[in-house]
């Protein structure tokens, strides 16, 4: 079977709290691992998507709408939804880990560098159709 969900895909939740919202998958495990016995994905989404822009705003306004919320999750790929987009994360590679879940100050601090990264990428006008929220 091909592998659907390699590192830099981007693929839509299908179930949970997430459920509609663009995911990245930074690391996929086919097999499963021994406390998850499925298949599944460690993936980078976005909770509250970047707001509009006007040319009228102010430098202010437009830093302030241009944020960007993330998650971080475990997936089981039943799931999640491939799409054919793709996301070039050189970044996002040794932030998460498997081990970043067991400790909540591990979980905040990638957070916090996966939101610098995206926000950045956002600014930069590269991959438009990621931040923005999926229409339904």
């Amino acid at each position: 079977m091909p592998r659907v969900y390699k590192p830099g895909k981007v693929a839509i939740v299908l179930q949970g709290r997430q459920a509609g919202k663009k995911v990245v998958v930074i690391k996929q495990l086919d097999e499963g691992t021994k406390e998850r016995p499925y298949p599944h994905a460690i993936v980078a989404g976005i909770e509250r998507y970047p707001l509009k822009v006007t040319k009228r705003m102010g430098a202010k306004k437009v830093a302030k709408r241009s944020k960007v919320k993330p998650f971080i999750k475990v997936i089981n790929y039943s799931h999640l939804f491939p799409t054919r987009y793709a996301l070039e994360l050189e970044g996002l590679k040794g932030v998460v880990s498997s081990e970043t879940f067991s400790e909540p100050s591990q979980r905040e601090d990638s957070k916090k560098q996966i939101k610098k990264l995206l926000e950045d990428r956002y600014t930069g006008g590269k991959n438009k159709w990621f931040f923005q929220p999926l229409r339904f």
